[in-house]
């Protein structure tokens, strides 16, 4: 279906490997298993699934035969790659991860992996495969509950029972947060931090009255002042969860512009974390295509002209150029999106983010 060879010609390419390789040049299995794709398919059905999968597989190919690799799909939502020169493997897990990366409305498909180097960890290929699974397992479990995913659950389910349109908001920002993290090798606990960052970039906002959040037309001045509180309300209520400390600042600095223009500190350039200024973007830009109380939604073109326009003031040009490099890849993206809501400063040109 997908065009890889199936278990039976992985384990024969993988025992040759095992035969022909040695310690001074070594080779390299990963063993990737999707996450995500069981939802994928008792939504979509398992025809859409099937076409996913080949999707992938062709993306897969294309991303290691560059490093003069071979895919293969050894049955279900399970790839492998034999590498014969594993001196690469850093950039080459990342490459496969990459391109076993899918999102669409209603769906993120991401990947878990294990990886071992023949001969030195295993010297056949039943040994190779069973230390790659064993070492993918211990990666999906270890993502599966840690403290600080616990507390992003939390704290963003009682922000959505008191606000359900910002959970889409952020759900929104975060699955965009992650796109632009891979493309830029984010990766590891920086990557984690991103990630729980952006789900909870306006978690502050629990504590804003309804009448502002919800109001249907320009801000006051005083209404305004109290809005930006929400970054230093956010910082104090995800610094109180010892898991996610380091996520804090982020959430703080999250709603600074690239020349100082920005909330509540004023800092400019570099000086603002990446991770904030990655956040700054996908937030401006899932507020820009999404119906709010009083402005509707516009078109991803117009969006995406936006945040060309504002680069290098309200956004850092780096990051704004990495997104539209993301946009252009997804080719099967919808003209306009409705969804989340978003308010924006009075003060701010075209959409501003609040």
């Amino acid at each position: 279906m997908t065009g890889l060879g199936n278990r039976r010609i992985l384990l024969a390419d993988l025992d040759r490997q095992a035969k022909t390789v040695s310690s001074a040049h070594p080779s390299l299995l990963v063993l990737l298993d999707l996450n995500g794709f069981k939802n994928y398919n008792d939504t979509f059905g398992h025809p859409a699934g099937d076409a996913l999968l080949a999707r992938l597989a062709n993306a897969l190919t294309d991303a290691v035969e560059p490093f003069g690799a071979r895919a293969y799909r050894p049955g279900g939502d399970e790839f492998c790659v034999i590498a014969a020169d594993a001196s690469q493997r850093n950039a080459l897990e990342r490459a496969a991860t990459r391109a076993l990366y899918e999102t669409g409305k209603g769906f993120v498909i991401s990947t878990a992996f294990g990886s071992v180097v023949i001969p030195n960890d295993a010297a056949n290929a039943t040994e190779a495969m069973r230390a790659a699974d064993i070492a993918m397992y211990a990666q999906k479990s270890s993502g599966r509950a840690t403290a600080g995913r616990q507390s992003t659950d939390v704290l963003l389910s009682a922000l959505t029972e008191h606000h359900p349109d910002l959970g889409d908001h952020l759900a929104g920002v975060t699955e965009l947060v992650q796109a632009i993290a891979r493309h830029l090798d984010i990766d590891g606990d920086q990557f984690s931090q991103l990630r729980d960052a952006a789900a909870l970039h306006d978690i502050g906002k629990i504590a804003i009255p309804d009448s502002i959040i919800n109001k249907p037309a320009e801000l006051t001045s005083a209404e305004w002042g109290l809005m930006r509180q929400h970054t230093l309300i956010g910082e104090r209520i995800v610094t109180s969860a010892p898991a996610l400390r380091a996520v804090a600042p982020i959430v703080r600095s999250s709603h600074e512009a690239f020349d100082g223009s920005g909330y509540p500190d004023g800092l400019a350039g570099e000086a603002i974390p990446l991770e904030a200024r990655v956040i700054a973007v996908c937030d401006a830009f899932d507020a820009m295509i999404s119906d709010r109380s009083y402005s509707p939604a516009i078109t991803i073109d117009d969006a995406l002209a936006e945040l060309r326009r504002c680069a290098g003031t309200q956004f850092d040009p780096a990051i704004v150029t990495a997104f539209q490099v993301i946009m252009a890849q997804r080719h099967q993206a919808p003209t306009q999106i409705s969804g989340s809501a978003e308010l924006v400063s009075p003060s701010a040109t075209n959409q501003k983010s609040a």
